[in-house]
């Protein structure tokens, strides 16, 4: 009898599990030095960025791009993507606003009416592309014109001024952080651990990952896909809540452009482009990359022209840096 053998390798299964934690890891460590690094440089160019002030700024700034971010992340984790998250931003806070300043509502009810628009406006987004089986970039792209229409029709293309009727979401807490930005820290945790931990966060990565695979493992992919559309549109529309509540007004351009800020922290924090994965934990340290970027820009006097080209430039050499980590990881 050969004894030849021995249990002291691990399974594979142990060995594919203990590979995926050391990769996170490892990105959880490259993203907080890129971010730690960030901060240095920016506080040796300038006196007053390494300040309380600086830091609770950036932090009462960021919860709106933190909670659409996460949203966008399971979008393109299931290998979509939706270009409408900006415009439905302004639409929900239009519609909270001119509820309270025009139609008299509460502001519990004008709030909820901004989150069901939301919602609503990601759920048609999901149910078109996958009724018809068109790439959400189209879809998605349509329906930023439609809601940013809507949002100008909303508010007869006028700033609507509501004061501190939703100011709620904007008071200081401890150490003068807002009440938003505790908010969208549990929304990170939540987000996450609806990812990791449940049903349907390991049906939103099969999807991404092999979705004929998970259609055949008796999964149906359509609902799941609207869903998690539907969720998107929602926080956008909480963020939209929060951009009004800190303003304190609601304008109907709001947001322009945001969607590809959402994209690039979701991007920057590791998610795949081509889906099957991410995190919603390193699309935070990608919003705060770009927030510390944008502030530490900002600070040094940099021009609108240069931030933007630096931006893409960082946006640029995340893709890159993440293509080749993927690459890497496939080759052993």
């Amino acid at each position: 009898m050969t004894l030849g053998t021995t249990t002291s390798a691990p399974p594979a299964a142990a060995a594919v599990a203990w590979r995926g934690l050391r990769g996170e890891l490892a990105t959880y460590l490259g993203l907080t030095g890129v971010l730690v690094a960030m901060v240095a440089l920016f506080g040796a160019l300038s006196q007053h960025f390494l300040s309380v002030d600086t830091f609770v700024t950036i932090a009462n700034e960021i919860p709106a791009l933190a909670v659409m971010a996460v949203g966008m992340t399971f979008v393109l984790i299931i290998a979509g993507i939706d270009l409408s998250v900006g415009s439905v931003l302004a639409l929900s806070a239009a519609l909270s606003a001119t509820a309270i300043v025009q139609w008299q509502w509460p502001a519990g009810a004008a709030a909820a009416l901004g989150l069901a628009a939301g919602a609503v406006c990601g759920s048609v987004t999901g149910a078109v592309s996958v009724a018809w089986r068109l790439p959400s970039f189209i879809v998605s792209l349509g329906m930023l014109e439609v809601v940013r229409g809507a949002a100008y029709l909303v508010t007869e293309s006028r700033t609507q001024y509501v004061g501190d009727a939703i100011g709620g979401l904007a008071q200081p807490w401890v150490g003068g952080i807002s009440a938003a930005f505790v908010l969208a820290i549990a929304l990170v945790a939540l987000g996450q651990l609806v990812l990791s931990r449940t049903v349907f966060g390991r049906c939103v990565v099969g999807i991404g990952t092999n979705e004929e695979a998970m259609r055949l493992a008796g999964v149906d992919p359509r609902p799941v896909r609207i869903a998690v559309f539907a969720l998107t549109g929602l926080l956008a529309g909480l963020a939209g809540l929060m951009q009004a509540a800190r303003l304190e007004a609601a304008d109907p351009n709001a947001g322009q452009g945001m969607e590809l800020r959402v994209i690039a922290a979701v991007v920057i924090g590791g998610t795949s482009l081509m889906g099957g994965r991410g995190s919603v934990v390193n699309t935070f340290f990608g919003v705060l990359i770009i927030a510390v970027l944008e502030a530490g820009l900002a600070q040094v006097g940099a021009s609108e022209p240069s931030k933007r080209i630096i931006t893409g430039c960082v946006i640029v050499v995340a893709v890159v840096f993440d293509t080749v980590r993927q690459r890497r990881a496939a080759g052993g």
